[in-house]
């Protein structure tokens, strides 16, 4: 017997936080009995549950390194019948989603898992993962303007946390510049980039937490392996341990 959220989380539904709410809410049957009480537990294998009137199973969890292009937007699906990043997943049966956001014009490394928990304490505001990012931008920034990258930027939603920041290379009026960040505001890169006078032309990113693009072209995934995912467990690990 298992925690009602808990077989939620696994059957891909929500983070089992998320699937709290969702219990509460009144919108989970049970053998057709609305179950409201956190403390449920069931036999995920002989049970019927369903959500808002719909059945539920547990999915193999699966974990996947996509390096996105530019060009598709980092949603399910969309209403407008853009390209999406699902679009590129082509051999994976279980419904995965996008762990975190890349703009439309930004390339690079992103996550897709059914593993609801694991999305939950990857991109949590509070959890400091590192994502890397590599930016050619306009103009060269001189050390000063480095420097204030590194200590943090004022913006208009607050000071961003310290980050690491690298002059790459110069180009002809260009530049491009390596940043390291752990918190996931809205257009961040290109919002800190700028505040110091050098817009972002092109973006990519290159690394998450323990991840990297080796191997991959851009359109390209591969599943992640065992080591990598035990590494992102210790994250989940390290933020149920806090919240509890």
């Amino acid at each position: 017997m298992e925690r009602l959220q808990k077989v939620m989380s696994q059957a891909g539904v929500a983070s089992r936080r998320k699937s709290e709410d969702i219990i509460t809410a009144g919108r989970v049957e049970v053998n057709g009995e609305v179950v409201t009480e956190l403390g449920t537990k069931v036999d995920p294998e002989q049970d019927t549950i369903k959500v808002d009137g719909q059945q539920i199973k547990r999915e193999k969890l699966v974990y996947l390194l996509l390096n996105k292009p530019q060009g598709y937007i980092t949603t399910v699906d969309d209403p407008h019948n853009r390209r999406t990043v699902i679009d590129l997943i082509q051999d994976v049966s279980q419904a995965v989603h996008p762990v975190g956001r890349l703009d439309k014009d930004t390339e690079g490394l992103l996550l897709l898992t059914n593993d609801g928990d694991l999305t939950y304490a990857l991109t949590h505001p509070s959890h400091g993962i590192d994502k890397t990012y590599m930016a050619t931008v306009k103009g060269v920034p001189n050390q000063s303007k480095i420097e204030a990258l590194e200590k943090g930027i004022k913006l208009k939603d607050g000071w961003t946390a310290p980050a690491e920041a690298k002059l790459v290379a110069e180009l002809a009026e260009r530049a491009v510049v390596s940043l390291t960040i752990h918190e996931g505001r809205k257009h961040q890169v290109k919002r800190m980039l700028k505040s110091v006078g050098h817009p972002v032309e092109e973006l990519k990113r290159i690394k998450f937490g323990p991840l990297d693009l080796t191997g991959l072209s851009p359109g390209e995934y591969r599943h992640l392996t065992n080591s990598e995912i035990k590494e992102l467990k210790a994250v989940e690990d390290r933020v149920t341990a806090a919240e509890n």
